[in-house]
């Protein structure tokens, strides 16, 4: 049947309904003189009207053809098509009365006027019944899609109903949290508990869910999600009346949090100064360009203009895009951009750049810097960070640069992780050249967190959220220091202008943050609350999972508390002491023998004997 539905063609379709319109003439003929008790018996009385029923026909056939009615598509009648048919019900009504002269029956007025009522009735309700019959056929032939609705309120209820006339979906049933609810029918529908889901889906074979509760907070509606992905049912959320509209966004309503308002202090000033008098005009090298901190390091020296600004980094993709972005910062302005993709482990490249182009002052960035990554790939960690760092630093003492500065971190003090520990060891190789060779100026910046790094907690938090909770904090007593990139970039810059010789720098950072109070406060800035005991029906938990290995609770600026000021209210210099020349070069020594032979323990042990405090923590890992 549906493939000689589907053979018709438009014409011949408007064949067909123009046929059926006629054929309804006897038989509204038919059911007036019924309902009117005309000539005894109704078969009788049409016999007798036989003579005015072709000009009826004729009549029909033309008015219908004039206005168009059998062009118009089954599934397109609706209002136009309706009143259409009206006019068409009562231009037959007046043809019947008009013609009623030559019937020898005795027809009152009204009998025309039932006549017009009944076939209008009799087209519309035929109209209805054949789009009914034809998109069966066309349901029953296609495979169809057998959807639960998750919400049984007013956007559920109008989804199922929509969902009615779809070709391919099948609404089978409600489920909703709402108890008054369970048991009811609704929109034809009947509404269960969502503790019955997987049964549902069994017994009903559901194909998806539908998530029709546009209200509820993206994170709940992301945990609901979640639950249903684990029992491999395909899920899709119904967005809300307003996002449709525009006015609420149809992602997720976490958008990127303000670095400031998590500090817990004022920000520094951000003016450089005649700090910038020690790069601008000068071939700056930045190490690690392509990271956060070297990409920050980039903008922030080209506002000082210098003449030329090397972009050295080991990731393509990083390289790439930071050169993009700083191309359009530097047009114009006459500074030279070069990027060159290499390993600051490289002594042969680290060398030629360094001369090719002149470099006077290096900035170094680049490091393995994610203390879970660098413990469980130590000597990758040592290679970059430590031999990297004697390679560049040899390099810029040989190339006669004016200035190298090393990037350093608060967890190079006392370190209880390989990361820490190796930027400790590259700190003693700066601190041993700054010894000796006069003619470079070595120091060191040391810092804590910095807030929206690639990596760092914020971002992590907010993508921990996107997706719905659980936000994780190792330990509730856990604290961080922490800067936004624009702050702990300018300090850098500043003090590796006040530099003389020999420095380690550590940034006044403030007090430490407990990180559940940031965790908390990232959740309630993407405009979410804590669920916790207090609150059980807040949007997103907050759990804890305990200290990763090699994680402190909270982490050191400094081996001595001795701290000397500097122009810089925000800038102070530490006298700690470094290993000798002859301790630093048995230390790379054993570190390359270790790296060599792509021996762990051994790389561990150099460690441990000259990086203060690892020993103990090397011991305590071995007793575990």
């Amino acid at each position: 049947m549906l493939n000689l539905i589907r053979g018709l063609s438009r014409r011949q379709k408007g064949y067909v309904l123009l046929i059926l319109d006629l054929l309804l003439i006897p038989v509204g003929l038919l059911f007036t003189y019924a309902v009117q008790g005309i000539g005894g018996s109704p078969l009788r009385a049409l016999e007798a009207a036989s003579a005015v029923l072709p000009y009826l026909l004729l009549i029909g056939a033309s008015v219908s053809i004039w206005l168009g009615l059998p062009s118009i598509r089954l599934n397109a009648y609706e209002g136009r098509a309706i009143t259409l048919t009206a006019i068409l019900s009562l231009v037959l009504a007046a043809g019947s009365a008009g013609l009623s002269g030559l019937v020898p029956l005795p027809l009152v007025p009204g009998t025309h006027v039932v006549f017009g009522i009944i076939y209008f009735l009799l087209v519309v309700s035929s109209r209805v019944v054949l789009y009914q019959i034809v998109t069966a056929l066309y349901r029953r032939a296609q495979p169809r899609r057998r959807v639960l609705i998750y919400g049984a309120g007013t956007t559920g209820t109008q989804l199922a109903q929509a969902l009615r006339a779809h070709e391919s979906i099948d609404p089978v049933a409600f489920v909703d949290d709402n108890r008054s609810l369970q048991g009811l029918f609704l929109a034809g529908l009947p509404v269960f508990s969502p503790a019955r889901i997987t049964e549902i889906v069994r017994e009903k074979a559901v194909d998806r869910v539908l998530l029709a509760m546009p209200s509820l907070s993206h994170p709940r509606q992301a945990q609901i999600a979640r639950q249903l992905q684990e029992l491999g049912i395909e899920v899709q959320a119904l967005p809300s009346f307003a996002q449709l509209i525009g006015e609420e966004p149809l992602l997720d309503k976490l958008t990127p949090v303000a670095p400031q308002r998590l500090l817990g202090r004022a920000s520094c000033d951000l003016d450089l100064g005649d700090a910038c008098d020690q790069y601008a005009g000068r071939t700056v090298m930045i190490s690690g360009a392509g990271g956060t901190i070297g990409a920050e390091l980039c903008r922030q020296v080209l506002s000082c203009r210098p003449h030329r600004l090397v972009l050295y980094e080991l990731s393509e993709h990083a390289l790439y895009t930071v050169h993009q972005e700083l191309e359009l910062l530097t047009e114009g302005t006459g500074v030279d951009l070069v990027p060159v993709l290499g390993s600051v482990a490289d002594d042969r490249q680290v060398r030629k750049v360094v001369a090719d182009h002149g470099v006077q002052v290096v900035l170094h960035a680049a490091a393995y810097k994610h203390v879970p990554l660098v413990e469980a790939n130590p000597l990758p960690g040592l290679s970059n960070n430590v031999l990297g760092t004697q390679v560049l630093a040899r390099a810029a003492a040989d190339a006669g640069v004016e200035r190298f500065i090393l990037i350093s971190s608060d967890k190079a003090v006392r370190p209880a992780n390989m990361m820490g520990a190796s930027k400790r060891l590259a700190e003693l190789v700066v601190q041993d050249l700054a010894a000796r060779k006069p003619g470079t100026i070595f120091a060191m910046v040391r810092f804590g967190n910095v807030l929206g790094s690639s990596g760092s907690v914020v971002p992590l938090f907010q993508d921990q959220i996107s997706r719905g909770g659980p936000v994780t904090v190792t330990h509730p007593e856990v604290k961080r220091y922490f800067m936004t990139i624009r702050e702990a970039v300018n300090l850098v810059l500043k003090a590796g202008a006040e530099a003389k010789g020999g420095e380690v720098f550590v940034l006044d950072m403030g007090e430490p943050v407990p990180i559940i109070r940031l965790a908390r406060q990232v959740i309630e800035s993407a405009g979410y609350t804590v669920r916790d005991a207090d609150n059980p029906d807040g949007d997103i938990e907050i759990v804890i999972t305990g200290l990763r290995p090699g994680e402190k609770l909270q982490e050191e600026l400094s081996l001595s508390d001795e701290r000397i000021v500097t122009r810089h209210p925000k800038i102070f210099w530490v006298r700690e002491a470094g290993l000798s020349e002859i301790e630093v070069a048995s230390m790379l020594r054993a570190l390359n023998e270790a790296l060599e032979a792509n021996d762990v323990a051994a790389a561990r042990a150099v460690v441990g004997r000259w990086v203060e405090g690892f020993a103990q923590v090397e011991a305590a890992r071995q007793s575990l």
